[in-house]
């Protein structure tokens, strides 16, 4: 089914200009004549893109993303064991920088490495695919997110201009996302921070500017500090389904915790403030299905990425590897 909603993607999206390289394409020339760059780096993003045709894999990685499998098969994936424990080896070797970054942006540490472990394994898997090529596909070859990624080939040939880079050097997923945090192109020049002082930002190599970054980009979007991501949804009764289920892309808190609870919706942890706005999430695991409530905090991580699966994701991971780490450290205490 995955590769013919592949085939069924590439026959829909794109045309007879697959195969040409970049640069003799005319929308492209195009494209690259309207950016406010120099006519030097202009020039310099036209003879990378001479190198570059528009790649298969890439339209094939989009389309069947893993965001789409059911949260049963999408929670196998992500939060695992082995996640966990280099989860908590991670924060040991950067203890440190999370806890400066902690205190200076309120986000929890375990949440920056959850992040990073979701994203690149720590650090070990930051993406095979050449950025630009990645970028120039998806922007030319991709119909339904083109706008979207000739915004973020725009933004990254600025970058790579304002960094000296060569356009053809980096590296990163299938979408053009780079480093340990897979930020993707505007991400790294808006939210991006030269956490250690070290006089330039640098996300592909400098693991304690990853760590800081990640940490101001929630803060920047509206990390609560000191507040709850999510709980567990305990129902009873017929009343809940008259209810609205949250958009699993867009899962904006817009009912009061008053109004769960009189739709017989609870949680097993304390509710205060029955005024807050929350969202009243659903995941499907096959044969069942598991309902939470997400608060603000489980918003903002889906600003990271739009996708409830990923959000829950990170957040089960975060909680696993704080109980994992605060293990070690009774032992080292006890």
């Amino acid at each position: 089914m995955r590769n013919l909603v592949y085939i069924l993607t590439i026959l829909l999206f794109t045309g007879n200009c697959y195969a040409k390289v970049f640069s003799e394409r005319p929308e492209v020339r195009e494209f690259i004549a309207e950016l406010q760059l120099s006519p030097q780096a202009k020039n310099q993003a036209l003879d990378a893109l001479s190198k570059l045709e528009s790649s298969d894999e890439v339209i094939k990685r989009i389309t069947t993303p893993y965001e789409a499998l059911s949260w049963d098969k999408y929670k196998k994936h992500l939060v695992t064991e082995k996640r966990i424990k280099d989860g908590a080896k991670f924060w040991q070797n950067y203890y440190a920088a999370l806890q400066q970054a902690q205190q200076e942006f309120g986000v929890p540490a375990q949440m920056i490495v959850a992040i990073i472990g979701v994203e690149s394994s720590y650090g070990e898997n930051r993406g095979k695919f050449l950025v630009l090529q990645a970028l120039a596909t998806l922007a030319f070859d991709y119909q339904p997110r083109a706008a979207f990624f000739r915004s973020e080939l725009k933004e990254y040939l600025l970058l790579v201009t304002e960094q000296g880079l060569d356009p053809l050097e980096l590296k990163g997923s299938y979408a053009g996302a780079m480093g340990a945090p897979q930020f993707i192109s505007s991400s790294y020049r808006n939210f991006a921070i030269d956490f250690d002082k070290s006089g330039k930002i640098d996300l592909i190599n400098n693991m304690h500017q990853a760590i800081g970054s990640v940490a101001n980009y929630f803060k920047v979007h509206g990390w609560q500090t000191g507040k709850p991501v999510a709980y567990k949804a305990k129902i009873k009764g017929k009343k809940s389904k008259e209810l609205p289920i949250a958009i699993a892309k867009d899962p904006k808190p817009v009912l009061a915790l008053r109004t769960l609870k009189e739709h017989g919706i609870s949680t097993k942890e304390k509710l205060s403030d029955l005024e807050e706005t929350v969202a009243l999430l659903e995941f499907d695991n096959g044969s069942s299905k598991e309902y939470w409530v997400g608060f603000k905090n489980f918003y903002v991580i889906t600003r990271y990425n739009h996708s409830s699966n990923y959000a829950m994701a990170v957040y089960q991971l975060s909680e696993a590897i704080a109980k994992l780490q605060q293990q070690g450290t009774r032992k080292q205490n006890g």
